[in-house]
């Protein structure tokens, strides 16, 4: 029905029609379920778990809708735009952010916030320069998964160790093996592409000057995205941390950009001058921010944002998660693992095993976490039976389930980047090279028995843990 659907509707299945495939999907499952013995009751407790799960990840949605509103109006991603297109290299670009992006991920261990604060800026960035957004949402999205995998602050990263029973700084080390390639190639891929067709310079000082027409624009209205990095480096929750930064933008908006608020607000005449201000952010805050500057190119750029541009992600990461709960629920998630590891005849086979069904769980059950997770719990043994080591399993689940998370419109990932970064997930996918490089040189490594360490490495490890 998912192929059906993205058959039939395109890049635009996204908005409903996987929804209803989703949906039927899961009424199927729970029929299932039921000629096993299993009551409605149950079933529906396994989708409201499942369901349960997104919650978190949605309400970081919500506030990054927030986010992106407050900080238009405020002036902050108009100054990213501003002073971005001064200092990238339109010749680069691709490359730049990429590298940009990894570096801000590794020391904040979050895709999702480089996504929804970098991400944004890079996005309009290349829109000055009249780049391909698929391109630009590709090497932001491949930045920000090396960060991430790598970063001994991601939610995943732990997780995988966690998962596979291993040391978190020794998996990160067994990771550079497939990661390091898998992104010098993507870097030189985005070097090599280029970005000669851009805007020329003409068009940059015509656009920097619109902007300074609509916004005062000045190194401080970037004060807020660094708030915004402090807060995710100290480790505050995620959640939060977006929610204060929206909340400081609307106080810069209110400081700095006050017309604009007005403006925003419409005709309040009628309201006090501190209501049409309340009243303006208030706007920002749920439905984002409408630029009627009467530049039609700067007006497309900077329209968006709002809690309710996100509503339509969130009613698909609903749907989704809700059939991914009812398959593990019921049992049928579990079969079809251990249904693959039937075929498994060689370590090349093993770890290709790993990487498909990885990928077939971000599929349908639509959540990183959960492909992260239940191989993580099951492929132990057919490791050890292989003489190899939990690292080989902790390092293929990160070069599989996070990698590609990213890829699949329906979860939560693929919905969060898409909706985020203003392209459809089929549209981007192509270029988010280092994603669809790092399986691949897991499974080559697998196949030539390369960069793996055997199974004495986990006792090796475990007898020097216990003497420090």
């Amino acid at each position: 029905m998912l192929a059906c659907s993205v058959y039939l509707f395109g890049s635009d299945s996204s908005y409903g029609a996987n929804q209803i495939a989703l949906v039927l999907a899961t009424c199927v499952a729970a029929l299932v379920a039921r000629s096993n013995g299993m009551g409605w009751r149950e079933a529906q407790d396994g989708i409201i778990h499942g369901i349960g799960v997104g919650l978190g990840p949605t309400l970081i949605l919500l506030s990054v809708g927030m986010l992106i509103g407050t900080w238009i109006l405020c002036g902050t991603v108009p100054a990213m735009i501003y002073y971005g297109v001064q200092i990238l290299d339109p010749s680069i670009f691709y490359a730049a952010s990429a590298a940009i992006c990894a570096i801000v991920a590794v020391s904040i261990g979050s895709s999702w916030t480089v996504a929804g604060t970098l991400g944004i800026g890079l996005m309009g960035i290349a829109g000055s320069f009249e780049l391909s957004p698929a391109i630009t949402a590709g090497a932001i999205i491949s930045g920000a998964y090396f960060g991430d995998k790598l970063s001994p602050m991601s939610d995943t990263t732990n997780l995988a160790a966690a998962a596979a029973g291993v040391d978190l700084f020794e998996h990160i080390r067994h990771m550079l093996w497939t990661t390091v390639p898998s992104f010098s190639i993507a870097l030189l891929i985005f070097a090599m592409i280029g970005s000669s067709e851009g805007a020329t310079p003409e068009q940059i000082n015509a656009l920097q000057q619109s902007l300074t027409t609509e916004f005062e624009i000045g190194l401080h209205l970037l004060l807020p995205l660094a708030l915004m990095l402090f807060l995710v480096f100290k480790r505050f929750p995620a959640f939060p941390s977006i929610v204060i930064s929206a909340l400081t933008g609307a106080v810069f908006a209110v400081l700095f950009q006050p017309e604009q608020v007005q403006k925003l607000a419409g005709d309040s005449t009628d309201l006090a001058h501190g209501f049409v201000l309340i009243k303006g952010i208030w706007i920002a805050l749920f439905d984002g921010y409408v630029s009627n500057s009467g530049d039609e190119f700067l007006d497309a750029l900077l329209s968006k944002g709002g809690m309710s541009s996100m509503l339509n992600t969130v009613w698909l990461i609903i749907s989704a998660l809700g059939f991914g709960g009812v398959l593990e629920r019921t049992g049928i998630l579990s079969y079809l693992l251990n249904l693959a590891l039937r075929g498994v005849k060689s370590v090349g086979s093993l770890i290709t095993t790993t990487v498909l069904t990885c990928i077939g769980t971000n599929i349908l059950a639509a959540d990183q976490f959960i492909a992260v997770a239940l191989p993580g719990r099951m492929y132990k043994d057919a490791y050890a039976k292989k003489n190899l080591s939990r690292l080989n399993l902790s390092r293929t689940l990160e070069d599989s389930a996070t990698m590609t998370s990213a890829l699949i419109p329906w979860n939560t990932c693929g919905a969060y980047m898409s909706a985020t970064l203003g392209v459809a997930t089929f549209s981007y996918a192509p270029y988010a090279f280092f994603n669809l490089l790092s399986p691949l040189i897991a499974i080559a490594y697998g196949y030539f028995h390369f960069a793996l360490k055997p199974a004495s490495y986990d006792q090796n490890d475990i007898d020097s843990a216990q003497t420090t």
